[in-house]
């Protein structure tokens, strides 16, 4: 009887050892911008519970979604995260170029989600985006192509004015060093208002006129916009 107790107790304690092994992952992560002239603003990755989300497709944005996606400030965004348990990771501190890859790592603790968010530039309010993807147990390397998305905060006038608060029309910038001046507006409307794929930019060809201040050769893009490997350690 004390051997079968023994060996029951020494299966119990195994069980648990395991799942603790399971709920701690150590994670590298590359992102890769795949676009021709979209940068990055710094990247946020966060680790998180299955009732938190830095986005929801279909819903209204939150306040800290669309600071960041009209101003590139994750701050917000990471206090949500740190304030449930999470654990961020700021992949990159600047601008992130076309053709540019990124490395970074991060140690989940027991968070068991993973979530991925920077603007895209020159847009009003688009980002990239990967939304409580379930970390695999099992170790190995995967690959995630990831979408634009517009948080449905702003309308897309395409006018580069340093603009980037909440409440205040405009592009902040074009790190590319590509956008022309002078834009009437692209768009004076906003016919979702929730969260959404990315309609791409418009653009067009008159640098220092026409409706827009994005060039149309060069800053039009469509999904995916980056390729995510996360190698599970």
């Amino acid at each position: 009887m004390k051997l079968k107790q023994t060996a029951k107790s020494l299966a119990i304690i195994s069980t648990l050892l395991s799942a603790a092994q399971v709920n701690a992952a150590d994670l590298d992560i590359t992102l890769v911008n795949l676009t021709h002239s979209i940068s990055f603003t710094p990247v946020l990755v966060a680790a998180h519970g299955e009732d938190t989300s830095l986005f929801t497709l279909g819903e209204a944005a939150s306040l800290s979604l669309q600071k960041m996606a009209e101003g590139g400030d994750t701050s917000g965004l990471k206090s949500d995260v740190t304030a449930v348990g999470g654990v961020n990771l700021d992949l990159t501190d600047a601008p992130t170029l076309a053709g540019v890859t990124s490395m970074g790592s991060i140690d989940t603790g027991s968070n068991e989600y993973l979530s991925l968010t920077a603007m895209l530039l020159p847009t009003n309010d688009g980002f990239v985006g990967l939304d409580s993807w379930h970390i695999p147990t099992e170790a190995g390397t995967y690959t995630i192509m990831l979408n634009g998305y517009d948080a449905g905060t702003e309308v897309n006038d395409e006018i580069v004015n340093g603009g980037g608060e909440v409440g205040v029309a405009g592009i902040p910038a074009d790190p590319s060093g590509n956008a022309g001046s002078g834009g009437t507006g692209a768009s004076f409307n906003e016919g979702n208002t929730t969260v959404h794929i990315h309609p791409g930019n418009i653009g067009d060809t008159d640098a220092n006129g026409g409706f827009s201040d994005l060039d149309s050769t060069v800053h039009r893009w469509l999904n995916p916009v980056a390729k995510l490997v996360i190698t599970v350690n």
